[in-house]
């Protein structure tokens, strides 16, 4: 291990608000060199670089077995490649689901944060237009990364419908804010609405929940280091800790006041 990424289920972990099971691990999201492949590996050999995901959930810390991995784009560091798994796993799966192809309006609520930035563009790049939520701080940063921006909150729909009269085709929930009504409006039905954030709210409205024992994108690990490296995709590392300031790397992920992914850094 060289790298691992930080998310919010770690903290959710720690403090008892998800995988209440004793004992636990953490990180999700690894980068490192090869050192060892099982039987039966097909790709990768001793001394590759490569990211990707533990499904155990044990990549912060100095070795980590990896359920699923790719090359590391040649352009990346260890700690550019850690931020990514998870994030573009996730917002490719909430992408497969709605079916977003060219020519689609797709749009996406908490569209700033480090997934709704990489769903935002994952859906350009598949030729969709992009109507995404956020605070008017975040607006200029959207329309950077190819989207059209709309202030979340009361009248919502209105906003979205003066972009789009007639709808959207899909709208991808990334940040759990009660919206499901409004998007079901927008979209046409509970069918062409995803969240992964608001598992009440899904329940309530009848909205599918993306998680990942339903089907992982582990496609998208293969697939991402093309964006990267021709410049139609990118996605910043915030901060970097050593592994030994994990507490403090909670803190500052806790705090929700970063842009970008907090990356542990493993000696």
């Amino acid at each position: 291990m060289r790298a691992a990424g930080i998310n919010a289920s770690d903290w959710k972990k720690r403090e008892g608000l998800m995988d209440r099971e004793l004992p636990q691990t953490l990180g999700y999201e690894a980068a490192g060199i090869i050192d060892e492949v099982g039987s039966g590996v097909t790709h990768g050999i001793v001394g590759d670089r490569v990211f990707g995901l533990c499904i155990e959930g044990a990549a912060q810390a100095e070795l980590a077995v990896l359920s699923y991995y790719a090359p590391i784009p040649p352009s990346l560091d260890f700690a550019g490649a850690a931020a990514l798994p998870s994030v573009v796993e996730t917002a490719t799966r909430g992408l497969d689901q709605l079916g977003v192809v060219s020519g689609n309006t797709v749009l996406i609520n908490g569209a700033s944060g480090s997934v709704g930035s990489v769903a935002v563009q994952l859906a350009v790049a598949r030729g969709a237009r992009v109507i995404g939520t956020a605070s008017p701080a975040s607006h200029d940063y959207l329309r950077s990364l190819g989207s059209e921006a709309v202030v979340y909150g009361e009248g919502l729909v209105d906003r979205v419908r003066m972009l789009a009269p007639g709808g959207v085709e899909g709208a991808l929930d990334v940040a759990g804010s009660g919206v499901l009504p409004e998007l079901i409006d927008l979209a046409g039905g509970p069918e062409h609405v995803v969240t992964i954030a608001d598992f009440a709210g899904a329940q309530e409205h009848g909205v599918r929940f993306s998680r990942g024992d339903d089907g992982r994108a582990v496609h998208a690990l293969g697939e991402i280091g093309a964006l990267v490296e021709s410049g139609r995709f990118s996605l910043p590392v915030a901060q970097t800790f050593p592994l030994a300031e994990i507490a403090r790397a909670h803190r500052a992920g806790e705090d929700g006041q970063v842009r970008g992914k907090l990356v542990l850094l493993i000696d």
